[in-house]
């Protein structure tokens, strides 16, 4: 038996009006994840407790299985766990976002992009050597990561400094959250060095001239130590592959103590490998049990509020990954246990994560169940909700359902 998690990151969302009051989900040709629904157990799953926020680190800790009231000690310290960075026991990882900020004459602060323009991993590694050159010390290191996703370690003590999420607050004033590390003199110092050094780097000198957006700072967040959590083989004896662009999802694997794969061309965004992600799961599950398969698409287009982008990321979720694999599978003759979902919702409208119950899909292929005229969607997973009252409240144990270990 082979047992597949494929998650459609941010996927969920709410009515849009330019999309005739549907949601890209809604909107979205997805054949074989409609197939599968109509087939399968179709019900929602609280993957963010109420005592944390709706993030990735969260929700997707929660689909691997992992309690995260229990066991969640930050984004950062997963991310470094992908990079291969190990953590002293006085060490913290922060993920250090490269982002556009604009500094007004009155003093404010506006965070114009989370993401510098999706800056390319090569410019970002370059920047990122210039601040460990330049700016590194006894206290701060800076760890290249993919794109705009980077790593500080951060040595010793550290004031409460409360940060927050850049993908919060897009186009938004942050001068409350770009004040508290500019109280500090030891962050002002930082922060002074790394806008001197960044503002005089080629990469952004040529993303100026070419009119995009320059990664003229960083931000620093997600802070936290490293978690020790039993590996996935220790609590139910399987073994198999995280597959994901980002750097997140990988630590996640690492920490769960399964494979992760490396993807040439795996971008976290619309243009990924698509293909590469496929076969690596498809390789793993010739001798492994286990397949995780995050895509980053759809979220990133919620939070850059993009409704076409986000509706080709699903499709291309339903075509190039579910489709690929689903069918690779049967071809082989394998008895197969699948779960599709997504970890959060990434509504256009607020173009950040919420912390609704997401729709769920567990399709088992020994199973011939007459099929239901029901598709893969928020307003039907809810209305289903009503009617058959099969919600899971600890999405942590999702993979316990799907191992048939509840």
């Amino acid at each position: 038996m082979k047992y597949l998690i494929l998650v459609g990151d941010g996927m969920g969302d709410h009515p849009v009006p330019e999309l005739g009051n549907k949601t890209p989900l809604e909107a979205a040709n997805i054949p074989t994840i409609d197939a599968l629904c109509q087939k399968g157990e179709f019900f929602l799953s609280h993957t963010v407790p109420d005592s944390l926020p709706p993030g990735s680190d969260v929700a997707n800790l929660s689909l691997l299985g992992y309690d995260p009231e229990k066991y969640y000690t930050g984004r950062a310290p997963l991310e470094a766990a992908s990079m291969g960075v190990e953590l002293a026991a006085d060490e913290t990882a922060f993920r250090c976002n490269m982002v556009t900020l604009k500094h007004h004459d009155d003093g404010s602060v506006t965070m114009v992009d989370f993401a510098a323009g999706h800056i390319t991993s090569e410019e970002s590694h370059q920047l990122i050597a210039a601040l460990e050159a330049e700016c590194a010390n006894g206290k701060f290191s800076f760890k290249p990561g993919i794109s705009y996703r980077n790593l500080v370690v951060l040595k010793g003590d550290y004031p409460d400094l409360r940060p927050v999420p850049p993908h919060d607050h897009i186009g938004k004033d942050v001068t409350e959250h770009w004040n508290r590390y500019m109280a500090d003199p030891e962050w002002k110092s930082l922060l002074e060095k790394v806008g001197k050094t960044l503002a005089a780097h080629p990469v952004n000198q040529k993303r100026i001239a070419a009119g995009k957006l320059p990664a003229n700072m960083v931000w620093l967040w997600g802070e936290g130590k490293m978690p020790s959590p039993p590996t996935l083989h220790e609590r139910f004896g399987i073994t198999g592959i995280m597959v994901s662009a980002v750097d997140l999802l990988k630590g996640l694997g690492v920490v769960g103590g399964i494979d992760v794969a490396q993807v040439e061309g795996a971008t976290g965004y619309i243009d990924t490998n698509y293909e590469g992600k496929a076969l690596a799961a498809i390789e793993s599950l010739k001798t492994t049990d286990f397949a995780f398969v995050h895509l980053e698409g759809p979220d990133e287009a919620g939070h850059q509020g993009l409704p076409k982008d986000k509706i080709q990321a699903i499709e291309d979720f339903d075509s190039k990954i579910v489709k690929r694999i689903i069918e690779s599978l049967r071809e082989d003759g394998e008895e197969f246990r699948v779960v599709v979902t997504m970890d959060h919702f990434t509504p256009l409208e607020i173009r950040t994560h919420s912390r609704e119950p997401v729709p769920t899909l567990l399709y088992d292929s020994r199973e011939n169940q007459i099929p239901s005229n029901r598709n893969f969607s928020e307003k039907e997973a809810f209305a289903h909700d009503k009617e058959m009252n099969n919600r899971l409240n600890h999405g942590y144990q999702l993979i316990e359902k799907l191992l048939e270990k509840a």
